[in-house]
């Protein structure tokens, strides 16, 4: 999914329970006909991109969040990405 991505020495994230992960890269993804994201983190270990939604805001997509989906809007409102969140289910005995 990179198109690019340039190593990257130093630095670390914090994201749920205080778990730390180390910065590898940087780079873009795309799909080649759709608008690309620029400067996508590498974390070492992780099987997903880390996108700041900040960056994106910066960059002026437009980012909107419900219970259930968020979805990335380009700047002239073509809807680039849309994820819903996966369905959990909990067991009571």
């Amino acid at each position: 999914m990179f198109q690019c991505l340039t190593p990257y020495h130093g630095g670390t994230i914090t994201f749920g329970g205080n778990k730390k992960g180390k910065i590898t890269g940087v780079g873009k993804i795309g799909i080649h006909s759709y608008p690309s994201i620029n400067n996508v983190l590498f974390v070492k270990g992780l099987k997903h991109n880390q996108q700041s939604i900040s960056q994106l805001c910066d960059d002026k997509y437009g980012v909107s969040f419900n219970k259930d989906e968020c979805v990335i809007k380009c700047k002239d409102g073509s809807s680039l990405l849309s994820a819903r969140e996966k369905a959990t289910s909990t067991r009571s005995d």
